[in-house]
């Protein structure tokens, strides 16, 4: 089946909040994976909340609870060199960096490196807090960020302005939970609930067409 196409009439974008250690903006990324894909000309805007700061932000065993809601839901299994590490306190602050980075200077390029960092983190286990962590990721994608981006104590500027950004779109979403994905089509803004496709996330590409296919309706209506 052909990829649905993204009308010139309409000006549509997606935002996907999330954090690179999040199990739920981990499964979330493969519906933002599928709506890049059917609609490669729509604008992705990847924001990276940086949520986690290395400090202890809840104990082991809602870590583990939380794997496990995501394993259902998702119908997905996590493996043992993830699941070990849930005694850690979760520092996602080199990863907002690397992506902000990577938004700003090379878009195209945005969301291979957050599947990149992903799969790093859980799937091989890896804590992505130095720059090792991450050395091979940005050599295969031909990556040359600057120094500032591999701290995992402090967040960059842009890092910290996109954080300012996110705090005033969630306050039009009216909440701050992560992941969020986020349909902007014109000046109308949809919160699409990606709870529904986690199991199915080919699934969300039928769901925007829909709200693409609406706003189209609305618009020639008025």
């Amino acid at each position: 089946m052909s990829a649905p196409l993204l009308s010139d009439e309409l000006s549509a974008e997606l935002f996907f909040l999330y954090d690179t250690h999040c199990p739920w903006s981990y499964v979330a990324t493969k519906l933002v994976n599928e709506i890049n894909n059917a609609f490669p000309s729509m604008t992705l805007h990847l924001w990276h909340t940086a949520f986690f700061d290395g400090k202890s932000e809840e104990n082991s065993s809602l870590r583990i609870k939380e794997v496990d809601e995501v394993e259902k839901l998702a119908n997905i299994r996590f493996p043992k060199r993830y699941q070990q590490n849930l005694v850690q306190d979760r520092n996602s602050i080199l990863s907002a960096n690397l992506m902000t980075w990577a938004q700003l200077k090379t878009p195209n390029l945005a969301l291979a490196l957050l599947n990149a960092l992903q799969k790093a983190h859980f799937e091989q286990g890896k804590s992505l807090t130095t720059q090792a962590n991450v050395a091979d990721i940005i050599s295969e994608l031909k990556l040359s960020p600057p120094a500032k981006v591999f701290k995992s104590d402090k967040l960059t500027k842009d890092a910290t302005i996109q954080i300012e950004e996110i705090f005033a779109l969630q306050e039009i979403m009216n909440t701050q939970a992560i992941p969020a994905l986020l349909l902007a089509v014109d000046e109308q803004l949809i919160l699409l609930n990606h709870n529904f496709y986690l199991s199915e996330p080919e699934a969300i590409v039928e769901a925007v067409q829909l709200e693409l296919k609406k706003h189209h309706l609305n618009t020639k209506n008025n």
